[in-house]
């Protein structure tokens, strides 16, 4: 690497590492949520009558099945998320969320989203942001190629090789 290019990726490295630790600290503290369960409850309330199949749900919070599964068990227990077998296809499952996690999300977005604005959002300036914009889509381009992480949010995308990724069990109950 060159300087220009050492500068830039060890920067970038240390925005990669820092910011997740700052985004769960902040929402544990304030609303005793991960990130990555802010992220999954987001996703649900986007989602069509705030349901999404569990492999759709993985793939959109770029989770392994038994990850997420670990995740909605801890969310159910807390009433957060509710999972049963689909309606359409009864080998697979579903997560829901409930109305009381509906209401914890709405309780923990405004202070996450400062907390965006405060280490992301203002100390860049307009032309900044445009430029954050660009990087993080060409980079996200060469990272997922095909868009599957995006197109999962749409609910469309192609199926991930990953590991762990099964439609037997590993999303059951």
């Amino acid at each position: 690497m060159d300087e220009l290019e050492s500068a830039a990726w060890t920067r970038f490295v240390a925005v990669l590492e820092l910011l997740p630790a700052a985004l769960d600290a902040q929402l544990q503290r304030d609303s005793q949520l991960t990130h990555f369960e802010f992220s999954l409850l987001t996703m649900l309330r986007f989602a069509p009558g705030s349901t999404m199949r569990m492999k759709q749900l993985a793939r959109a919070t770029n989770a392994t099945l038994p990850r997420l599964s670990h995740v909605v068990s801890r969310l159910g227990a807390r009433g957060f998320v509710e999972r049963a077998p689909s309606a359409d296809d009864r080998r697979a499952n579903d997560a829901t969320l409930t109305d009381a996690g509906r209401r914890a999300l709405i309780r923990a977005t405004p202070g996450h989203l400062e907390t965006v604005r405060r280490l992301v959002l203002e100390p860049l300036d307009r032309d900044q942001l445009q430029a954050l914009a660009g990087i993080a889509a060409a980079i996200g381009r060469a990272v997922d190629p095909s868009g599957a992480f995006g197109a999962a949010i749409d609910g469309d995308g192609p199926e991930p090789a990953a590991d762990g990724d099964r439609t037997d069990d590993a999303d059951r109950p």
